[in-house]
């Protein structure tokens, strides 16, 4: 009896072979069938996949009532809130369940999460900004160590701002900054950590305690020609996640709320928040600030405004918000040296 062997390049090449017919597999799996016994009409096209449905309307509850996940466990609610745009990518996934599930029920539930999201985030895929604007502010955390300082400064310069705040200055690289940005500013203080520099002069210029034992905030008054803009300079401290504890947020949210109490207090009508403040316009934990103050990126902005980290930007936690004037562009900057991108804004003065 003759033996048939195969050999093991014979295995490799069906091996192979098999393996690129199962995307094939996987999309006549998904999308045919569909007619006959297994139409959209069928009872069992109805009846299966309610596995897929619950985690559809329970994605979309958890996009349209973020604010009431409780931060008792791990500040849970939190985490959710800061990177609750990306929320979305499940809907993808379970859409491909429910496609090669075959399952009507699982398609229509899956409305929930997807009109959640388009209701939160939708508006934001557009570019809502508008040409000119009186008065240019950038924003920067400019990384303790960056590596080049020096083409960070320049670049900033480059975008013409009339303000630019910058957080997390090294001690060491204070005249660095001092030395690049002077020609175009002649307006600075620096306090701490963060520092503000002006093309119009400064006054009134004092650090703002946030409870960290350092300096991390500054506030001073702008005087442009249009007239005085308090504006406010910040660094809220950082937040972990961790296994044992979850999302530790405890120093940052005491932080917001006395940063939330000095801003309510402040006599200017009109005033700008600039910083990197470790957290998102969604996270509720933030509510001192931002429930007084409009971001120039919700109301202005191209895109999500995305700014860390820097190598592949997932959240926007560096802000700039505003009270008494009117967004009219905000964008995100090319990236410099830092694990943070520079974020820019333009607004008008009132008529």
């Amino acid at each position: 009896m003759a033996r048939v062997f195969t050999t093991e390049t014979e295995e490799t090449d069906e091996a192979r072979r098999s393996r690129s017919r199962a995307p094939a597999r996987l999309l006549r799996r998904a999308f045919g069938g569909w007619g006959g016994e297994e139409g959209w009409r069928s009872a069992r096209t109805w009846r299966r996949g309610w596995v897929t449905a619950v985690l559809a309307v329970f994605l979309g509850l958890a996009l349209m009532l973020h604010s009431v996940i409780p931060n008792t466990i791990g500040n849970l609610g939190s985490l959710w809130e800061t990177f609750l745009p990306w929320g979305g990518l499940f809907i993808p996934v379970l859409l491909l369940i429910a496609l090669i599930r075959r399952s009507v029920t699982a398609l229509a539930a899956l409305l929930v999460p997807l009109i959640a999201w388009l209701s939160l985030f939708g508006g934001l895929l557009t570019d809502r900004g508008s040409t000119g604007g009186d008065f240019t502010v950038v924003t920067h955390n400019v990384n303790a160590g960056n590596p080049d300082p020096v083409a960070t400064a320049r670049q900033l310069k480059g975008s013409g701002a009339d303000v630019i705040a910058l957080e997390e200055i090294a001690g060491r690289r204070i005249k660095v900054y001092e030395r690049e940005l002077a020609d175009a500013y002649p307006y600075h203080d620096v306090r701490g950590t963060v520092g503000i520099w002006s093309a119009h002069p400064l006054r009134d210029s004092e650090p703002v305690d946030i409870g960290m034992g350092w300096t991390r905030a500054l506030r001073t008054t702008v005087e442009t020609p249009q007239g005085q803009v308090a504006v406010y300079v910040a660094h809220l401290p950082s937040v972990r996640v961790q296994f044992r504890s979850g999302f530790t947020a405890g120093r940052r949210d005491v932080s917001a709320e006395m940063l939330g109490q000095r801003i309510e207090d402040d006599p200017v009508p009109r005033l700008v928040l600039l910083g990197d403040l470790n957290g998102t316009m969604n996270d509720r934990a933030l509510a001192p600030v931002t429930s007084q103050l409009r971001s120039t990126q919700g109301a202005s902005g191209r895109g999500m405004g995305f700014s860390w980290p820097a190598s592949f930007p997932m959240a926007r936690i560096d802000q700039i918000m505003v009270k008494g004037l009117e967004p009219a562009s905000s964008w995100t900057m090319e990236p410099t040296g830092s694990d943070h991108l520079p974020v820019a804004a333009s607004m008008n003065f009132p008529k």
